[in-house]
Formats: structure tokens, C-alpha cells, sequence
């Protein structure tokens, strides 16, 4: 069969956790959590010498964000105010990795959709916001579970992982490197959210997602075709996450906040809305597409508020659901796999030539467009 090297979006997979928590059981937790730390801190507090940890609400954390649940790993530890993060069995190094594991879910369904044999498929790309660790890669753990001859490699542009993997994959076809590729990102953010943190104990959500990216001579009959992609970094320390290997050099703070997320959210709203959608129009120009004629969004899935804007600055119009579809209020924010949920739910009701935009951004600062159109 003779390759075209025209890169097309053959299927996604999903993985969805079992568990869920809802705000009021996060606010119950984390109201539970403060009392204890500042009737232990009473004292200090009295003095002046601690400040005393406020109380979140759901009412706070609807109006902020837009979030109403959370899918996660691990439940309870979560929720127990004496722990407040995932727990855990460790697994030896012969067994499936637990990151693998979920990103595995999500590409055998991804496979099974587009009727693809692992057999198939040229290389496994890992893109997420956190590895589990730093080798072997866990995008060649993936590969080794599926069954596939080729390669694979770990990526990581935190919220922007799915849609730098997909540019990635698409330049792969395009250069005749690859006719198959399959983009995973397993986003276990949980791992990494300061769940005793009232600016952002609610934000993140845990999920995993594939996305298979072909030669258009070997897709199935029903794809997206791949219009164009572009890629933006900015360098910016308002999401910042300061974990890594290094951490063991200066072990009094090996365990301090700064190891987890954290952000300036007022900063990262006001920065990253006019940059990203500059940045739509600006592609969409150059592909010949009105913006304002884009069928959906499929953005990036981390604030409403944020989407509300970009929406309405590509559209010229405030976007309605059927426009810009929201899973951030059951999926929160699940970084890279966003985007890719909100494409992976809300895509196949959309008709033969109706174009689209795939879209994430986040820390970096970070942005991948990825404009789509349906084929037949």
C-alpha cells in the first residue's frame, strides 16, 4: 500500500477511574483537615506567630474553577484528613506499572475502535504532565504490554503533553516514518496536587487517554483528518512544579509545597487567554480556516472561565455547550488528557466536512492547536 504522509486522527480511547469525589466530600475533607490544624495550632495562631488555615466551600470552588467532581485513583486516602494523598500498594518491577496500566486501557480501546492490531502500530508515545518515573520510559512499558514492534518515548509539556504528542506523531507520518502512532497520556494528577492547598486542593482530576494518529491510506473509512498543527512555548513560572531527582541534593526542603503544583492563577488567566487565542487565529489564518466558522472546541479543560474567553475571542460570540462542550465539571482538570476527553465525548455527532479545533495549553507557559475535519 503506498502512503499519502497525510497524518489523520484514526480513534481515542478513555479511560475513566471508579472512584469519584464530589466537592462537598473534598470540602467536608478539607474543612475537617483545617479545623484539626489550627486547634493544634492554637497557640501559635493566638500569637501571631501562624496564620490560621481557612475554611474552602463548594460554592468557592464552582465560582473559581467551574469543577463539581473529581474522577481519582484512590479515594480514600484522599479524603482522610491525616493523609490527604493517593495510597497505594507498591508494584515490583514485574508487574505492570499502575501509570501504564491506565494509559494501556486507554489504548486498546483507541485500537479496538479504529479496528487496529497492535501488530500495526509503529510507535507508542508517552505524553503526560508527570512520569512515574524516570526509566525505562513508560511509553516503551506501554508498547512492550500492547504487543507492538517499534518505538516509544516519554514527553512532557505538562497540559500541552496530548497536543504536542499528536504534532509529534503527525510529523512522523509526514516524514514516512511512521503510518501508525499512538499518542497515551495517563494523567495520574492526583499524585502531584496539594490537596491541603485551598487554592487548589480541587483542581485536578486522574484519567488516561490515547489517541491514534495514521497514514490516511490505512484509516479507517470514518477520521479526522489532520488540517494542521502548531506549537507554542513561552517560558513563565506561574504553574510551576519543583519535584525531581535533584530533590535528594538538599533534603531539608525535599518535602516543602514548592514540590507540588502550584500556580499564580490570576497571573495565568490574565497571560495565557490572549496568547492562546491569538494563537488560534493566527493558525487558522494561515490554514486558510474563518475562525469563526470552527464547527467545535475541543479546549483544553482547566478553567470555565478561561474557555468562556477564548471561545468567545476565536467564535465572536459567547460559545454554547454544542460549540465548546465542558467536562471539566465531572473530569476537573486532568491536564493533558482535557482536550482529548472533551474531543473523545462530544465528536461523533458532528457531520462530513465539519472542521474543528483541538486545543490545550497550561504550564510553560505551553499551547498546541490541532485543527481537524471530519471525513466521511
Amino acid at each position: 500500500m503506498e502512503l499519502t504522509h497525510r497524518p489523520v486522527i484514526s480513534s481515542t480511547g478513555l479511560f475513566t477511574p471508579g472512584d469519584v469525589i464530589t466537592n462537598e466530600e473534598l470540602v467536608a475533607s478539607f474543612n475537617a483537615y483545617v479545623e484539626r490544624f489550627n486547634a493544634e495550632h492554637a497557640a501559635e495562631i493566638t500569637a501571631g506567630e501562624v496564620e490560621p488555615l481557612q475554611p474552602s466551600s463548594v460554592e468557592f470552588i464552582e465560582k473559581a474553577s467551574g469543577i463539581k467532581a473529581r474522577h481519582v485513583m484512590a479515594k480514600e486516602p484522599v479524603l482522610d484528613p491525616a493523609i490527604m494523598a493517593p495510597r497505594w500498594d507498591e508494584r515490583s518491577n514485574d508487574e505492570l506499572s499502575i501509570m501504564a496500566e491506565i494509559g494501556v486501557k486507554a489504548a486498546r480501546q483507541a485500537l479496538e475502535r479504529a479496528g487496529r492490531d497492535p501488530a500495526d502500530v509503529d510507535a507508542v508515545l508517552c505524553a503526560a504532565s508527570n512520569m512515574q518515573r524516570a526509566y525505562p520510559a513508560m511509553a516503551i512499558e506501554i508498547q512492550n504490554e500492547l504487543g507492538i514492534d517499534g518505538f516509544g518515548f516519554d514527553m512532557n509539556v505538562a497540559c500541552s503533553s496530548a497536543t504536542f504528542g499528536i504534532q509529534t506523531a503527525a510529523d512522523y507520518i509526514r516524514a514516512g516514518n511512521a503510518k501508525s502512532v499512538l499518542v497515551v497520556s495517563p494523567e495520574i494528577t492526583s499524585g502531584h496536587l496539594n490537596w491541603r492547598d485551598r487554592d487548589s486542593h480541587f483542581i485536578f482530576g486522574d484519567v488516561a487517554t490515547a489517541v491514534l494518529v495514521e497514514d490516511a491510506a490505512i484509516a479507517p473509512a470514518a477520521h479526522w483528518d489532520i488540517l494542521g498543527t502548531k506549537l507554542k512555548t513561552v517560558f513563565s513560572n506561574n504553574i510551576r512544579n519543583n519535584f525531581g531527582f535533584l530533590n535528594r541534593a538538599h533534603p531539608d526542603s525535599a518535602g516543602t509545597a514548592d514540590k507540588l503544583f502550584v500556580q499564580e492563577g490570576r497571573k495565568v488567566f490574565k497571560e495565557v487567554v490572549p496568547m492562546v487565542a491569538q494563537m488560534i487565529v493566527d493558525e487558522a489564518g494561515r490554514l486558510g480556516i474563518d475562525p469563526q466558522s470552527l464547527r467545535r472546541l475541543w479546549l483544553h479543560q482547566a478553567n470555565a472561565g478561561m474557555n468562556r474567553l477564548i471561545s468567545h475571542r476565536v467564535l465572536g460570540h459567547e460559545a454554547n455547550e454544542d460549540e465548546s462542550p465542558t467536562v471539566l465539571d465531572t473530569y476537573a482538570n486532568t491536564s493533558s488528557a482535557g482536550s482529548i476527553i472533551a474531543f473523545h465525548q462530544h465528536s461523533e455527532d458532528l457531520a462530513p466536512g465539519d472542521t474543528g479545533l483541538i486545543c490545550s495549553f497550561g504550564a510553560g507557559y505551553s499551547a498546541g492547536t490541532v485543527f481537524v475535519r471530519k471525513t466521511a
